[in-house]
């Protein structure tokens, strides 16, 4: 069957004239291994997306630059069918200027973040603080006269902070937990969910809280949902916010100058996956679909390095690279950048419902392979319980073992853009990376830029990821499907 399959490849591109490729997997596998690690473009395309672009919002300019970009080295590199693919999304955001200062007992700049989605301050805003982090909500609705038009801080001081990465499963046989991990989070005595709309009524002019991350780390989110008319809300650096919060919360004087720009985007409201493929060249299974994808999209403060342009250059660099050796695959191998994976995994979740919405459809993919979460090189694969696809990527993997990989693991993974197409029955699956200084330092923080990424662990990443895309577009079956929904394990 495997020589009659490469025996169709060789007679299909003879009759339409192209040169392509169909050479042994372990032929296949060498060629990858010296494009990818001679011929590398990965370091400039990451220093691309986090350096010129840097931070992807989704919805915001910047996103709409890195997906155009991702589009035209898609069609730079010949790939078929390259577009950019809209679904609903809503308004954008962009954040044009931010400065929080504490002027009195002495002057300081303090590190501080907006929320995405956050109204601007109306104008520079200076005053002294109003700590309301002790008081419950009947105690805050007495300070009515002392919040109009103050800035407050609405938490109590940050007692805990995030002090470790989640347990690595790829280096040894222990089953160990996946997924987000459980983070300490800012704490306030009135309920962040009834605090915020209580302080629009009574007329607040911005809202500080603190991050729990350590040494001037922040982490910051957001949430499209926002109202333009909600309380502009910052994020302070854990041990400034303290020093201030401590002192207002004695009755010292503390002022504070806050000011905070940001502007929304209404006139498209879509968002885009970047969408470009090598033509299957197989007459029976070139309808069938290899699909390797990764989230374009990051937050907004740092330059979204580690999550996730490193995942979104392996993706990119494996097509580069296939593309590159004239590959013929017998199946189509589909490259996909999502958007909106941070509001949700919107962008993947669009695409299934659109493309994988019948039987007849989700017959047609063969697998799914995601990049993302976590930094470093690729050590194997999350199986999503599934023993018999494990026993084949066991197989393709063991070949790799002197890049660095190390071992599939049983376990799934939630929280990352697999999740749709197993949630549709279908079989994906994420890359294990490593996750030194992720979620302790990285992960939705301004500490994301470019110097927590190697160049060999972007060259060996999309080496994995493009050999792992050819052989499952070369094998004679498609990967089994799972049989029940592995359980997930996620954090908050």
């Amino acid at each position: 069957m495997k020589t009659h399959g490469a025996l169709l490849v060789a007679v299909t591109a003879l009759l339409s004239g192209v040169v392509l490729i169909s050479a042994p997997a372990g032929d296949m596998t060498a060629r990858i291994r010296a494009e990818g690690q001679q011929r590398s473009q990965a370091l400039v395309m990451f220093r691309t997306l986090t350096d010129d672009i840097g931070p992807r919002l989704t919805g915001s300019p910047a996103h709409a630059r890195a997906a155009q970009w991702a589009l035209d080295r898609f069609t730079e590199w010949g790939l078929a069918g390259a577009h950019l693919e809209p679904y609903d999304f809503g308004r954008g955001w962009q954040l044009e200027q931010l400065s929080v200062a504490m002027v009195e007992p002495r002057y300081a700049p303090l590190v501080a973040y907006a929320d995405a989605w956050s109204p601007p301050t109306a104008g520079v805003l200076s005053g002294r603080a109003v700590y309301i982090g002790d008081r419950s909500a009947p105690q805050v609705e007495a300070m009515a006269a002392q919040l109009r038009g103050a800035i407050v801080l609405t938490h109590l001081p940050q007692a805990e902070f995030v002090a470790h990465d989640r347990p690595q499963p790829g280096l040894d046989d222990r089953p160990v937990p996946t997924g987000n991990p459980p983070l300490p989070q800012a704490r306030s005595t009135t309920p962040a969910a009834e605090l915020m709309p209580l302080l629009k009524r009574l007329g607040a002019a911005v809202a500080l809280r603190p991050s729990a991350y350590r040494d001037g780390t922040v982490g910051v989110t957001g949430n499209r949902a926002t109202a333009p008319d909600s309380v502009p809300s910052i994020v302070v650096a854990g041990e400034q916010y303290n020093v201030i919060a401590r002192l207002a919360a004695a009755g010292k004087p503390v002022s504070l100058r806050v000011d905070l720009r940001a502007r929304y985007f209404e006139d498209d409201r879509n968002s885009y996956n970047v969408i470009g493929e090598i033509p299957g060249t197989d007459p029976l299974l070139r309808d069938q679909i290899v699909l390797v994808g990764a989230h374009l999209d990051s937050w907004h403060t740092g330059t979204g390095a580690t999550d996730n342009a490193d995942g979104a250059v392996a993706v990119m660099e494996a097509m580069r690279i296939l593309r590159a050796l004239a590959a013929g695959p017998r199946r189509t191998i589909r490259a996909a950048l999502w958007s909106g994976e941070e509001q949700g995994l919107l962008g993947a979740r669009a695409y299934v419902a659109q493309h994988f919405n019948t039987p007849a459809a989700r017959e047609q993919l063969a697998v799914y392979l995601n990049d993302d979460p976590g930094s470093g090189r690729t050590l194997g694969f999350y199986m999503e319980g599934n023993k018999d696809a494990k026993v084949i990527f066991d197989r393709w993997l063991a070949p790799l073992k002197d890049l660095g990989t190390t071992r599939n693991i049983i376990e799934s993974i939630g929280s990352t853009d697999h999740v749709p197409f197993n949630e549709a029955g279908l079989p994906g699956f994420n890359v294990i990376k490593d996750f030194r200084a992720y979620d302790e330092r990285t992960r939705h923080t301004n500490a994301d830029y470019p110097e927590r990424v190697a160049e060999d662990d972007l060259k060996q990443s999309a080496i994995v990821m493009a050999t792992f895309a050819w052989q499952a577009a070369m094998r004679d079956g498609k990967i089994p499907k799972h049989l029940a929904s592995a359980p997930r394990k996620e954090g908050p």
